[in-house]
């Protein structure tokens, strides 16, 4: 997928980087083809974690969970169903099979 993204940036483009877990269970992680673009068009790729921006979270959700409330953010969840469910759900997770949050509902509240 980053082969794809590299050739159709803008110059001087900037692409962060985390997470990346379709990579971690890889005996052969993809490979990059098109990084000869990063200084054709002097793209900027830094990776980050999260937790280097932990002293920011309470700040964080001061900003965001009113914008959730307010209907202005929208996330996705991709919700499984049951405790039988949940290791499929995880080894989706590695396939790239969900879309957004990936959660297994164990109970109906």
């Amino acid at each position: 997928m980053l082969d794809a993204v590299l050739v159709n940036m803008r110059r001087h483009g900037r692409i962060a980087v985390c997470g990346m877990i379709s990579q971690y269970i890889l005996e052969q992680p993809e490979s990059v083809q098109n990084l000869s673009a990063v200084f054709y068009k002097q793209i900027r790729m830094e990776g980050f974690t999260v937790y280097e921006y932990y002293d920011r979270y309470s700040k964080f959700l001061d900003f965001v969970l009113p914008c959730i409330k307010e209907g202005k953010i929208v996330y996705v969840e991709d919700i499984t169903e049951g405790l039988e469910s949940g290791p499929a759900a995880l080894v989706g997770l590695f396939s790239g099979r969900n879309v957004g949050k990936q959660v297994v509902k164990v109970a109906q509240e």
